[in-house]
């Protein structure tokens, strides 16, 4: 690529303007490891020469298309010293072994045009392969769009084909074209729903590959705490994670200052090596427990650097829960250690493990793992891990993978789901959530992973407005049925408590999924089924009339037809067993009998008998092997597979305490069974949206730190860019200007106070509607000024306009429609049927862009007032497919300009054919967005 365009800055006498933090970032490269992005400075003049003079001929011929051994005192002063508007610098840094910064890839842009740059990268030569090209194509992208920055054109050489490849795999729309030896690539920066997919696709392989290597180390560093009190917590903690390592480990320990009190709690068994320093310890080293008191965890963190570590997973408290400066620990912990290239576990990490096919990788504090299996696990503090491992083992859920994040820094449940995304050892993921630091990203991962495999959640709160100590959040003001809305939109399937979601857990692993909801009853009376009947319609199922009454007079043969009767080949969906013996016990025979009835049939079924819960031998049967082969039950976890070799699998029917929670949880499974085989739809887009014309709009009245209503021509303008109409209104003083307007616009019109208190209400006389003629609208004018001068002060004044005249719109449902940023989601839109009784019940639809077409159907129809719509009492049904063209048109805008902090569609009248926007509102402010089109881990 040709060197940028020279400036003002070529003289070494302008200086930079405002540093913009915002767009430091750290990365996940296709490796799994990191490394962190942030805008050039001039401090960086030495790290850029030594960065060029570290490339090879061949690169820095590639980038400035001749021999340049060092950069002249010149170009170091124009490559660092930027206005970071026209001319925009980013670099990717890691760390050196001597702890100082290392440039390993440049990203610049210099403005040639309105609304054009020409943009250059160069990657180290020994960094190439990793990604770094299209994570810093990615953030400059960003960077540019900011800016006002549409287009990007490149220079490159033919045969610099990696760099063309980053321009063509990038998704963009792009042209090229070869000039004298030259191609010319043009990027289109405007996102596409390729160049979305493509980021998202490059996240997901990035941060699922950091966590099999976190998973799959060699050989692990414990640093244990420096003092010599054996009795402190983090030196238990460290006995109890080296300890158990020992126990189920197959990689190389290194313990290093390990006091004698800790040597002597430990032992000295084959295979862990003593070491007195980190400078003692060999690399390369994968992963780090780090047990220190926290004042010592940074600097470890970063002697860590030179042995090349993967992960670190940080044990103990006295964090970001302490205060402050324990944030402030916490955060440049976890920057040392991206800028290092690693991720980081915690901290409050009760530790991770996973199995693996050459054995168990454990660096967690868990006395006693679970059993195998092919359950995925992931909690945050470390007190409910150790409530959530406990209930696990006790059940005899097997567990695949585990990670307690504390936290969570760093690693999160996002990172977990793209895991197991792939991860053909897990096929139900569970997650213990306190908190979400990035709900649009956990709501785009979770969607991906629910199509595949079940996601069941549980968080501390309902609303997710609840955030512990050392959860660093932004605060929300969202509906609290946003969280809720969030995870249906998603598939995820919601628990109420742990108890609930190790109930449902256990039927997803070890049940097929059921292919509808009628239900049968297995029941050892006739007052237990309709227990069950009951439960059942309350959670959403339908109770046929196959029910079989087990007696204890019956004879076996007759007990055992019944129940083959509710298994019979399309008799139901799912079977829900109950037996309380009258003398007490556990009838074995009516266990077994259902066990194989379910294994033989392949039906889902969960069971309820007396002194029965969780995963036993009495519900557990093995099916033969043709049976297996057909599919119709669940593959075994490991250790089954083991026991049973290939001719035959184990299904386990779950058994529950009371028939209630076995009904409740199968209600879930089935819920989720229907959503994931129900049409998703497809991405809203609309081809007539005018992003640019938009955002030209909306900056013109954003302004840094204060909110700005838009004018009302500014708010018809913004819409329409996309394909939103707003009717048009006219403000007037007195009734010559009303019968003016109303000539203008057509008649019959409406009379309207623009009074807030009394806008859209008629009922208050603010609103008068289906004015014919003149005579009429001079008098509704009149009367409107006499009774309206005590709400509407601005009547007393005769300069002031407070009605306004418009053309009357078709007879239909009146709607509303509104959008909000919120800190922590993003934009949230709503829906809802316009009135008092409406909001004063709270009868209002959710949805969190990006939405789909079944996204925005579910969302007019889910609130209880949707059947006015629908022809409710014989009124001509509305125009649906127009009101969810409308709330589409509003989320895609919302979602593109997080300028856009509020916006009101009041009313929306919705006829037989169309929907008229009758009134609208925005304001903007600047951007403040979590989640923006480009990856990057949590600040």
């Amino acid at each position: 690529m040709t060197t940028p365009p020279d400036s003002s800055a070529d003289d070494g006498v302008a200086t930079e303007a405002g540093y913009p933090q915002e767009w430091e970032a750290d990365v996940v490269l296709s490796d799994g490891t990191t490394a962190h992005l942030r805008p050039i400075t001039a401090a960086d003049r030495d790290a850029l020469q030594r960065f060029h003079t570290a490339q090879s001929e061949r690169s820095t011929y590639m980038r400035f298309f001749a021999a340049m051994e060092r950069l002249s005192a010149r170009d170091l002063t124009r490559f660092t010293v930027l206005d970071h508007r026209d001319r925009v610098a980013l670099v990717a840094v890691t760390s050196a072994a001597d702890g100082s910064e290392q440039i390993i890839g440049v990203a610049r842009f210099d403005t040639i045009a309105p609304r054009e740059a020409e943009v250059a990268f160069n990657i180290a030569d020994s960094h190439q392969g990793r990604g770094l090209g299209s994570a810093l194509l990615e953030h400059i992208a960003a960077a540019a769009r900011e800016v006002g920055i549409t287009h990007f054109t490149a220079e490159v050489l033919p045969q610099n084909g990696k760099m063309l490849a980053v321009f063509r795999e990038a998704g963009y729309e792009t042209t090229q074209h070869v000039d004298d030896g030259i191609v010319t690539v043009s990027i289109d920066l405007d996102p596409t729903e390729r160049s979305r997919q493509v980021m998202i696709d490059r996240e997901h392989r990035a941060e699922a590959r950091s966590m099999v290597g976190l998973f799959t180390p060699r050989s692990i560093v414990v640093v244990p705490p420096g003092d010599a009190d054996a009795t402190s917590l983090q030196a238990r903690m460290a006995a109890r994670a080296i300890s158990a390592h020992l126990r189920d480990g197959d990689v190389t320990m290194t313990v290093v200052g390990a006091t004698d009190a800790l040597r002597a709690e430990i032992g000295d068994p084959t295979g862990l090596r003593f070491v007195d320093t980190l400078d003692d310890v060999e690399a390369p080293v994968d992963l780090a427990l780090v047990v220190a008191h926290p004042a010592d965890t940074l600097a470890t963190v970063r002697s860590l650097a030179r042995l090349g570590v993967r992960g670190v997973v940080v044990s103990g408290p006295g964090y970001a829960e302490t205060g402050a400066e324990g944030l402030a620990l916490q955060r440049e912990i976890v920057r040392t250690a991206h800028a290092a290239g690693m991720r980081v576990v915690g901290p409050g990490s009760y530790g991770m493990f996973a199995r693996r096919p050459e054995g168990v990788f454990n660096a967690s504090l868990a006395p006693v793992l679970p059993p195998a299996g092919t359950v995925g696990i992931f909690c945050q503090s470390a007190p409910m891990a150790v409530t959530v491992l406990a209930t696990v083992w006790r059940r005899g859920v097997g567990v695949s993978s585990f990670v307690s994040a504390g936290n969570r820094a760093d690693v999160s449940g996002n990172d977990l789901m793209q895991f197991w995304q792939d991860d053909e050892s897990t096929d139900v993921a569970g997650l213990y959530l306190e908190s979400i630091g990035n709900p649009r990203k956990f709501s785009r991962i979770a969607r991906r992973l629910s199509l595949v495999k079940p996601v069941v959640v549980v968080t501390a709160g309902r609303s997710g407005h609840v955030v512990p100590a050392g959860h660093a959040v932004r605060p929300t003001r969202a509906p609290r049925r946003t969280l809720e809305e969030m995870f249906r939109q998603s598939g995820v399937v919601r628990a109420e408590n742990t108890h609930q979601m190790l109930d449902i857990i256990q039927l997803f692993a070890h049940q097929p999924l059921p292919s509808g909801r009628r239900v049968g009853i297995v029941a050892g009376s006739a007052p237990l089924s309709a227990i069950v009947a009951e439960a059942a319609g309350t959670a959403g199922l339908v109770v046929t009339s196959h029910v079989a009454v087990v007696r204890e007079d019956a004879t076996e043969e007759e007990n055992l037809a019944a129940i083959d009767a509710v298994y019979a080949e399309g008799a139901c969906d799912v079977v829900v067993a109950v037996h309380v013996p009258v003398l007490g016990g556990t009838d074995a025979r009516f266990c077994a009998a259902v066990a194989q009835a379910a294994a033989r049939s392949g039906r889902p079924t969960v069971a309820s008998v007396l002194g029965l819960h969780g995963l036993l031998p009495e519900l557990t049967v093995e099916v033969p092997a043709e049976r297996a082969e057909q599919g119709d039950v669940p593959a075994p976890a490991p250790a089954a597979a083991a026991e049973g070799g290939a001719a035959a699998r184990t299904v386990t029917v779950p058994a529950y305490s009371t028939p209630e929670d076995a009904v409740q949880a199968l209600g879930a499974v089935v819920r989720y069974a229907t959503w994931r085989h129900q049409d998703h739809g497809t991405p809203l887009t609309y081809s007539d949206v005018d992003v640019a014309g938009a955002r030209a709009v909306i900056d013109r009245h954003t302004v840094e730190g204060r909110r700005t209503a838009l004018p009302a021509d500014e708010v018809r303008a913004l819409l329409a860019c996309y394909g939103i109409d707003v009717w048009e209104s006219v403000p007037v003083r007195d009734a010559d200007e009303a019968v003016a307007a109303a000539h203008q616009l057509g008649w019959p019109v409406a009379l309207k106070s623009t009074a807030e208190s009394l806008r859209h209400r008629a009922d208050l006389g603010g609103v008068r509607l289906d004015i014919l003629d003149e005579a009429e609208l001079r008098t509704d004018v009149a009367q409107m000024q006499s009774s309206l001068v005590d709400h509407v002060p601005e009547l007393r004044h005769p300069a002031a306009r407070p009605l306004e005249v418009q053309r009357m719109a078709p007879a239909g449902v009146a709607c509303v429609i509104r959008s909000t940023e919120d800190e922590l989601y993003g934009p949230v839109v709503s829906f809802g049927l316009s009135g008092d009784a409406v909001d004063l019940l709270g009868d209002v639809s959710y949805g969190v862009p990006p939405l789909t077409t079944t996204d925005v159907a579910h969302m007019v129809r889910s609130v209880r007032a949707a059947p006015r719509l629908f022809g409710y009492k014989g009124l001509p049904p509305a125009d649906a497919a127009a009101i969810e063209d409308l709330i589409g048109r509003v989320s895609e805008l919302a979602d593109d300009h997080p300028e856009v902090r509020s916006l009101e569609l009041y009313p929306v009248v919705v006829a037989e054919r169309g929907a008229a926007v009758l009134s609208a509102r925005v304001s903007v402010e600047a951007a403040n967005r979590k989640d923006g089109l480009r990856r990057a881990l949590p600040d």
